[in-house]
């Protein structure tokens, strides 16, 4: 018996342990970074991401600013109340946030002063009339003042701001050089909080007009129109877009100055401002903690599985490394305990045949008596010899399939009273009995065959006590197989050998065993029946018995 120190494979358990451990730390270590890092991207997306709400959210107003308000300078000033009534209800349907629009009906006169609006040197702004659009606006309140009405200083109030900031613009203009389209929109526009007030934009040619005006009067008393449109604008109806749903659980619009009453530690918030016109509020993002972990995890979830893929892969990786070393020794094992027993099952027969040759070569002269002993003794063991040679060399065939299956029809009975006669010859004390039913013969390969009944037969012989050396087989046909038993009355096998019985080299230990065993009968009886294209199996019960079962196909 060789023991794992002498067998060059030791199964370092520490070793095993010490590296799963090691893993497993850095795994919880991994998990522990893996959290923090999701926590702090998280949070760090509820600064960031801000912008982008902010960004989604005022789209409609960039649009309205950028491209709604120039669509005034096509009309070149010639906007009456109708058609500014059209104009102005499809920004009242498309952008909410536009609460109301004032229309200013002006016109630029080569005059030193202007009842309705404001002059600078001889270039005056002045309104014809004022008129204003709502949702809902009673009909008699959408004109404010027409040409012949008294005009409030209030209703024109926003009007000559911006007119008062055109006339400077005008005074100032380098006439050599045409301004940019940046520089005539920010000078035609005034905004304010809430408010953006718009003139359409002269070309370039009026504007070098206007800035004679201002410089003197001139003899074509040139008149202008202008338009001007001034939107009132209601911040808490801007559409707010939350491109973060799972980061952001409430967003709302509010003053600057707002100051949440719930300070709480239980929520993170974060605010941003609108800017432009409404630069007077604020986008405010409030989430409660539980809310924002939700997100957290959802971020941290995916990595935790891709490091426990990891931790799994290198889990399976020091399994199978044990596993393998574990085979390794097992198959070491198996392999010394095979040269050992089949060194031994060779030394037995060739030390006998050499000390009866010896004795022969050394003998003056032997009696009849003595050489028929001598050759009886050669005899059985160059049979011993050559049986197991053999079997070896059969076992190598069949696993190699270097061999035909003969097909030969033989009678079962003849058959089985061939084995029993063969057995009992040679143990005297072996009790075989036998029967059968359903068939008396079938085509199979006889060498293969008796190969398989003599092993069961010498198995169930050496592994039973003295006095119970028996053993009964049955051959039966059942549903167009052919069914044998072979069941002694030896010593049994274990159940926790039962699934080792039919490896290769493989012995379980007894002292039936302890003479020597190559551990290849029941696996050759294996490999035979599978060649046989048939099934073997094995019931059994410690010192009451053992029977095997082989089914093989019936073909007759």
């Amino acid at each position: 018996m060789v023991s794992e120190k002498d067998s060059g494979y030791r199964k370092n358990f520490t070793l095993i342990v010490i590296f799963i451990g090691l893993i497993s730390i850095i795994f919880v270590l991994s998990l522990f970074l893996a959290y923090n890092f999701s926590k702090k991207n998280i949070e760090n997306d509820f600064v960031s991401a801000k912008a982008n709400v902010l960004e989604e959210s005022i789209k409609p107003y960039n649009d309205f600013f950028l491209n709604k308000l120039p669509e005034i300078s096509y009309y070149n000033g010639f906007l009456d109340s109708a058609t500014a009534s059209k104009f102005t209800d499809t920004i009242l349907l498309q952008y909410s946030f536009v609460e109301k629009v004032v229309f200013y009906d002006a016109q630029v006169k080569n005059l030193k002063y202007e009842e309705s609006g404001i002059s600078y040197g001889d270039c005056s702004i002045g309104t014809k009339s004022v008129f204003q659009f709502a949702r809902s606006l009673p009909k008699d309140s959408i004109k404010l003042f027409g040409e012949n009405d008294v005009i409030n200083n209030a209703d024109i109030d926003d009007f000559n701001k911006l007119s008062l900031k055109l006339i400077t613009y005008v005074q100032k203009l380098d006439t050599a050089k045409i301004p940019t389209q940046e520089q005539l929109f920010s000078n035609f526009t005034n905004i304010r909080s809430n408010r953006i007030d718009y003139f359409n934009i002269p070309n370039f040619e009026d504007l070098k007009v206007y800035k004679k005006m201002i410089a003197g009067k001139l003899a074509s008393d040139p008149v202008y129109q202008q338009d001007m449109l001034s939107f009132e604008l209601d911040p808490s109806k801007l559409k707010i877009k939350n491109t973060r749903p799972l980061l952001y659980e409430k967003i709302s619009v509010v003053p600057v100055t707002y100051d949440p009453l719930d300070t709480s530690s239980d929520y993170i918030t974060g605010e941003i401002t609108l800017g432009g016109p409404f630069s007077d509020y604020k986008l405010y993002f409030i989430s409660a903690k539980s809310f924002v972990k939700k997100e957290i995890f959802s971020y941290f979830l995916p990595i935790a599985a891709l490091l426990l893929l990891f931790y799994g892969v290198l889990v399976l990786v020091a399994f199978l490394i044990y596993r393998n070393l574990n085979i390794n020794h097992k198959m070491f094992k198996l392999q010394y305990d095979f040269v050992t027993n089949l060194t031994h099952e060779f030394k037995t027969p060739v030390s006998v045949i050499k000390i009866a040759g010896n004795n022969i070569k050394s003998s003056s002269g032997l009696s009849e008596r003595e050489q028929k002993m001598y050759g009886r003794i050669l005899d059985e063991e160059a049979d011993k010899l050559n049986g197991l040679m053999n079997k070896l060399l059969a076992f190598t065939q069949i696993e190699n399939k270097a061999i035909t299956l003969n097909q030969d029809e033989i009678n079962i009975v003849d058959f089985i009273e061939s084995t029993i006669e063969v057995h009992t010859l040679k143990h005297p004390d072996f009790d075989i009995s036998y029967e059968t039913s359903g068939f008396t013969t079938f085509i199979t390969d006889p060498v293969l065959l008796g190969s398989l009944f003599d092993n069961l037969a010498e198995n169930a012989y050496k592994y039973s006590p003295p006095k119970q050396k028996k053993l009964h087989i049955t051959a039966r046909m059942i549903k167009d197989r052919v069914v044998l038993r072979f069941k002694d009355t030896g010593i049994g096998i274990p159940s926790s050998e039962i699934n080792n019985i039919f490896k290769k080299f493989y012995r379980i230990q007894n002292r039936y065993n302890q003479n020597g065993s190559v551990g290849l009968g029941l696996a050759f009886c294996k490999e035979l029946v599978n060649f046989m294209d048939g099934e073997i199996s094995v019931k059994s019960v410690v010192d009451k018995g053992t029977e095997f079962k082989i089914v093989l196909p019936y073909n007759n």
